[in-house]
């Protein structure tokens, strides 16, 4: 090599303290988020009754000013019945044996939410009947009719 700089790497830039990326530019803030632990049923062996293994996330959709007001229409018509009346997305985690875990399935699960909330449903846009479609509608419709006349003649 002739004195040639090997090229720059470029390494992603680590998120802000306190601050949750969704997708794309979107982020969400730590601070909207909070935590409960409570004990879990299900696997856990003879833990299940002496530690508190399960998760709830509460995410202040409400209070979220990082995203836009029809992402959280979308979101909250995702959440369904996980959306409170104060406004939060409850989200219980207790698939797993150990906190960590739990606690990143439903960081996870509401992550899924929001990515879904982000994209734009298509609008629907009205159209005519072709004229080949109303010819065909109209053909049928005479058929139709000449089969039940057929039916009727000659028992009169």
């Amino acid at each position: 090599m002739t004195g040639e700089t090997p090229p720059a790497k470029t390494v992603p830039a680590a998120p802000a303290k306190g601050v949750i990326p969704v997708s794309g530019r979107t982020i969400i803030l730590e601070k909207t988020l909070r935590e409960e632990f409570i004990r879990a049923s299900g696997p856990g062996g003879q833990n299940v009754n002496k530690v508190s293994t399960a998760v709830q996330l509460w995410f202040d959709l409400a209070g979220a000013t990082t995203l836009s007001d029809p992402v959280k229409e979308r979101a909250a018509r995702i959440a369904g019945s996980r959306l409170t009346q104060a406004g939060e997305i409850l989200i219980q985690a207790d698939r797993f044996r150990t906190r960590e875990r739990n606690r990143e399935d439903a960081l996870e699960r509401l992550l899924e939410i929001l990515r879904q909330a982000l994209v734009v449903p298509k609008t629907r846009k009205a159209t005519k009947p072709t004229l080949g479609s109303k010819k065909r509608r109209l053909d049928a419709k005479k058929k139709r009719g000449e089969v039940k006349k057929m039916r009727s003649g000659g028992f009169d």
